[in-house]
């Protein structure tokens, strides 16, 4: 009996140990997600220089809502681009503007 009893905790012994893998056998996989954003960057600029009437426009809003931002923090990175001094009359400085707010705070989604 003690026999029958040591040779089946021995083959259960083996079953168990051949079940779990060393730890020089841990396998990691590290996933890069790369999304793309596509945002329309449109502001009504008034008659004048000054930033008076600037503001983005809704096209401009709703880009950043179907990229992943909620519609305040949309409203709100509107309004810094459109009424930044340095993108009056210069979009290619709006877009810069941009891709430094996207880069400081990238949408949720």
């Amino acid at each position: 009996m003690i026999k029958a009893f040591a040779f089946t905790a021995l083959g259960g012994a083996l079953l168990v140990g051949g079940m779990t893998t060393p730890a020089s056998a841990t396998n990691y996989e590290y996933r890069t997600i790369v999304n793309t954003i596509y945002v329309t960057v449109s502001c009504f600029r008034g008659p004048f220089s000054e930033i008076i009437w600037d503001r983005p426009n809704p096209v401009f809003i709703d880009s950043l809502v179907s990229s992943g931002y909620t519609f305040p923090e949309a409203h709100a990175i509107g309004e810094r681009v459109c009424t930044d001094p340095s993108t009056v009359d210069r979009p290619d400085m709006a877009i810069q503007v941009m891709h430094q707010i996207i880069a400081q705070n990238p949408p949720r989604r």
